[in-house]
């Protein structure tokens, strides 16, 4: 994946950390952070790119400081940096029996995409530990590849999940002030996608209501990540308010976005539980609630994992 991550990734002095909602402040201590009985907690974090580089000095670390976090199920994300590495979520999760994978080509590498490479993704898509599709979707913002073929390509996935019988993982990011990738999408979901009974996810949410209805509509769940906590985010907290409980998810889409208290450091899983808490705060919650029932939701979703956690 292609990424500018200066833009994901920035600096934050350290100490005590204000949240400001509509309404409302929270105040997040660094230096008050709780250890979580993972008995008692259950998260999930529904999309994390732990293949990238900046884990290759500590995964295994990582891993296990999510678990000690309380988190039961990590998605690790396939579309890598593109064709040559579609396996890599694969790869994590055939090495962890609570991580699961997904299989796709991000928008980014669209124009990279080849005949060779869906037949690919097609033999992937039989292996057990594969769950969903993706992420796949458009990004207008980059714009790393041209949008026909971003299109086309968004377009030939979504033939192929229907036909392997997976959900989707969408990326969608517009170009600034404007809503053109959200309308693209959409119609493509209604036109190609919307009768397979098979829903998706609306990954990193940073849309609004009126972006999430439709696809809630046809199925999809929402996820919202660590941005949720930015003080600017108020756009993204009030979806996140209008979202039906039953179809949220968190996540963290790590390395980058970290949330608050940790922003401007690394991103990973162990992080999901200030995103449960920021959600959780929206709707009346504990963080502790947010978090069930974001994993019940996430288990709702995807029942073939619910065993495999003694759900």
């Amino acid at each position: 994946m292609i990424v500018d991550f200066s833009l994901l990734i920035e600096k934050q002095p350290a100490g005590d950390c204000v949240v400001l909602f509509k309404g409302q402040q929270s105040i997040i201590n660094n230096s008050q952070s709780r250890t979580l009985e993972p008995d008692a907690l259950s998260f999930v974090d529904s999309h994390a790119h732990l293949e990238m580089e900046q884990f290759n000095g500590d995964r295994e670390a990582v891993f296990q400081r999510a678990r000690d976090a309380g988190v039961e199920s990590i998605v690790a994300i396939g579309s890598g940096t593109g064709p040559g590495s579609l396996d890599c979520g694969i790869q994590l999760a055939e090495g962890h029996e609570f991580v699961y994978a997904t299989i796709g080509i991000h928008p980014h590498e669209a124009k990279l995409a080849t005949d060779a490479d869906f037949a690919e993704l097609e033999q992937l898509a039989k292996r057990p530990k594969v769950i969903a599709w993706g992420e796949i979707g458009l990004d207008y913002f980059y714009d790393h590849s041209p949008r026909d073929v971003q299109r086309q390509v968004f377009t030939r996935q979504m033939e192929l999940a229907r036909e392997a019988k997976l959900p989707i993982v969408i990326h969608c990011r517009p170009s600034n002030n404007s809503e053109n990738a959200w309308d693209d999408t959409i119609q493509m979901l209604r036109d190609h996608w919307s009768t397979s009974g098979l829903g998706g996810i609306l990954h990193c949410f940073t849309g609004d209501w009126k972006h999430a209805k439709p696809a809630v509509d046809m199925g999809f769940y929402v996820s919202f990540a660590g941005n949720i906590s930015f003080p600017k985010a108020e756009n993204i907290r009030e979806s996140a308010k209008q979202m039906p409980l039953e179809r949220i998810l968190i996540e963290t889409d790590s390395p980058f976005l970290a949330p608050i208290p940790h922003r401007g450091k690394r991103n990973e899983p162990a992080f999901v539980v200030n995103t449960a808490e920021v959600v959780g705060q929206l709707h009346g919650m504990s963080q502790e609630e947010m978090g069930r029932k974001t994993a019940e939701n996430f288990y709702t979703l995807f029942p073939q994992t619910r065993n495999r956690n003694g759900r």
